[in-house]
């Protein structure tokens, strides 16, 4: 007897391979020196920041993307001395980041067993496969389109009654530690994202119907 109805999937790190990987690709190929942006992260996602830096506005829709690269890159500096050229910057950072087959195969598997999937992401201004998400998902949640972001409990319970499923009824993937604590404080189950198999492995404990398949893959 499953534990769920339902899963939430982050995006960029839980549908696609890691993000970090993708950053350390832009920031070799711009000859960005990786302690600025690190520095300017850390200061951007701040929980201490509250809701109005560069990031957080990014999210939620109120700052442009164009206006989002101009400030960012007025915060990095390259190690050959170039200056930074602020438009594209984030297609560039995300331009490594590409789908993780093996999670997709398991929503798309959960979904063929009756649960529902969706998604929920906080987006930097990115490009999504919408298609391919619409036709794969019962719900899809954007915070640059709803402007709201996690982990705020109001965005987790719009993507619940999108589900139309109760948060007691609901597990949440995400692989940053804020947005799983904002998920279980909204009454979500929730759990850290490390690996496609981990997290597999995690599923199957509330499905007991993961169990009939070893890889969760599906051609």
């Amino acid at each position: 007897m499953r534990e769920i109805d339902a899963v939430l999937f982050d995006y960029g790190g839980v549908l696609t391979g890691p993000v970090k990987h993708s950053i350390a690709a832009w920031l070799v190929t711009d000859a960005i020196a990786p302690e600025s942006f690190s520095r300017t992260l850390r200061a951007w996602l701040s929980r201490d920041a509250g809701d109005g830096t560069p990031i957080h506005r990014l999210e939620t829709g109120e700052l442009p993307v164009e206006d989002f690269e101009t400030l960012l890159a007025a915060e990095l500096r390259t190690t050959d001395g170039r200056p930074v050229t602020p438009s594209g910057i984030l297609g560039r950072i995300f331009a490594g980041m590409q789908p993780d087959s093996a999670m997709l195969g398991l929503a798309e598997e959960l979904r063929s067993y009756g649960v529902r999937v969706g998604l929920l992401s906080n987006s930097w201004g990115n490009t999504y496969p919408r298609r391919r998400l619409d036709a794969l998902l019962d719900a899809v949640v954007i915070s640059g389109e709803v402007g709201l972001r996690k982990p705020h409990a109001a965005i987790y319970e719009l993507a619940l009654g999108r589900l139309g499923v109760p948060a007691d009824r609901v597990l949440f993937i995400d692989d940053a530690e804020p947005n799983v604590l904002g998920a279980r404080s909204a009454g979500l189950h929730a759990l850290l994202h490390v690996d496609a198999w981990s997290t597999r492995a995690a599923l199957a404990g509330l499905v007991p119907d993961l169990n009939r398949h070893s890889t969760g893959v599906i051609a």
